[in-house]
Formats: structure tokens, sequence, C-alpha cells
């Protein structure tokens, strides 16, 4: 774990299933305080009470649907408190479907929790890590941020999802360029294909029933992508891709970006002229 978030309170949201609950008992293993934020209160409860019998580890169970103002308010009030070196916004629900067919309601839950809530946590947390030189955030992307112009089959049709994540990779980015020079680190992490139970349901309701579940289609463990993450942070990458071999193409995805923005001032190009 990233020396700077060490030895104090890690926040995790969308801890009642997996990725998350690997962070947790990952980060509870390693000595850390953790609060469990997620909607299922009875996985909660039985994720806090493995963690304190295997680890002794201090664990918080916060109950909240991140699409609920009223509930995210809560949790932004936790991670704002002084003890809190990490936060995980891990919290996603995919809508997947359809765009012109999904239902709106479901898609404006997809941008609530997948968007809305990583954004004010991040805000809430920032400034008192800031003034007491420390902390890390995660923020969980995918792979599908890097999809856009794929179509479905076998992707998923995910306009509003992909967008959704695309969001976080760009926010990360650039709060990381704010921030150099200071302490603190943050990460985007985007794992591909992972074996959980997010396939199981689009996101308007959890997935019932014990937890542990996996999807069909499998996938790299849960336990994987949280050791990238976690090996990531030590060594400072912002874009975290757990199964990428070659870091460079996060370097060439930056160099592509430096290009494009070479047209900003730029005369009209010339496909672009009258007569063309």
């Amino acid at each position: 774990m990233a020396e700077d978030a060490s030895r104090g309170t890690a926040v995790v949201t969308g801890a009642s299933s997996g990725i998350g609950a690997e962070y947790a008992r990952r980060l509870a293993a390693d000595g850390s305080a953790v609060v469990l934020v997620a909607r299922r209160a009875d996985r909660l409860a039985r994720l806090a009470g493995e963690l304190r019998e295997r680890t002794g580890s201090a664990v918080e169970e916060l109950v909240a649907d991140l699409s609920r103002p009223d509930d995210l308010h809560r949790v932004a009030e936790r991670v704002a408190a002084a003890d809190v070196t990490l936060l995980v916004n891990n919290a996603g629900i995919s809508g997947y479907g359809p765009f012109a067919e999904t239902d709106a309601g479901l898609l404006a839950k997809v941008l609530a929790v997948n968007v809305m809530a990583p954004t004010l946590l991040t805000r809430a947390a920032l400034p008192g890590m800031l003034a007491r030189g420390r902390g890390a955030v995660v923020n969980v992307a995918s792979l599908l941020a890097f999809a856009g112009s794929l179509p479905p089959d076998p992707l998923p049709q995910r306009a509003v999802y992909g967008g959704s994540k695309g969001y976080l990779v760009t926010f990360t980015r650039t709060l990381a360029a704010e921030l150099a020079g200071t302490p603190l680190r943050v990460q985007a992490l985007c794992p591909g294909l992972t074996a959980t139970e997010f396939h199981l349901s689009t996101g308007a309701e959890p997935v019932a029933g014990d937890p542990g579940q996996v999807h069909a289609d499998g996938g790299m463990p849960a336990a994987d992508v949280v050791t990238a993450s976690l090996a990531a942070l030590r060594t400072g990458e912002t874009v975290c891709v757990p199964g990428l071999a070659d870091a460079a193409a996060v370097d060439l995805l930056a160099a592509a970006e430096l290009g494009i923005r070479g047209a900003a001032g730029g005369p009209l190009a010339a496909r672009y002229r009258p007569g063309r």
C-alpha cells in the first residue's frame, strides 16, 4: 500500500462484493482501519465481521445508496474526517442497454453513482488530505472508458456507462496534474472483465443473495485487480490497467492527445473549408 495512505482509515465504496470487498480485505490486513460503504446492510455486516475476526482492524459499516443525495452527503461527511488517508471510489452500476430504450431514470442513476458520487467524495477528501500532507484517492474506472468507437457484441451496449468511466479517467488524470508537487496521489484504475457479480445486474437494484457470486463470463480475479492498484499507488502510476503488459501504451495515449490539442488556436483545417 502507498506509504502516504497507510496506517490511517480507508473508505471503500461499493464494498459489499467484488473489487470493493477485495480492497477492504487487503487494506484491513495491511493494518488500516476500514469504512465499508454499500447499499446492502446484510453483506456489509457479514464482511465487517469477517475482517474484525481475521485482521483485528477497526471496521465501520456505512449503509448508503450513493444515488441518493442525503446518503451521499453522509458519506462525504465521513470521508472529510481527519483520520481518512485513502478513498477508494469503487461503487458503480452499468445501466447497460440500448440508449434509446433504456429507462431514463436508470441512466440518471448511472451518472449519479459513477460520476457525481466519486467527484463529490473526492472533493470532500482532498482539502483535509492536502492540509495533513498525506493521502490518496483511487477512482475505479474501466477499460470500457477507451472503447467508445467499438460496436457492441461482444462488448455491451454502454453509451452512458462508457461515458461515465471516460469521465473518471479524464477527471483523475487532470486532477493528478493539478496535484503534481504535493504528497497526494490519485489513480484511475481501469480493469477489464473481472470475475465479480457486476454483470448480474444493470444496477437498478443490487444483486440479491449471498456474496461471492461471479458472472458466467469470468475474467481477472478481483484480488489481482486490487494487487495491481495498490502496486501502482506505490510507484505513482496515475492510470493503472491491471492486464496491460506494456505501460508505454498510456504514454502513447498522452502523446496522441498532445497532437490533437495542437490544433488549438490554429487556422481552419482544409477539409472544412468551403468548396472542398
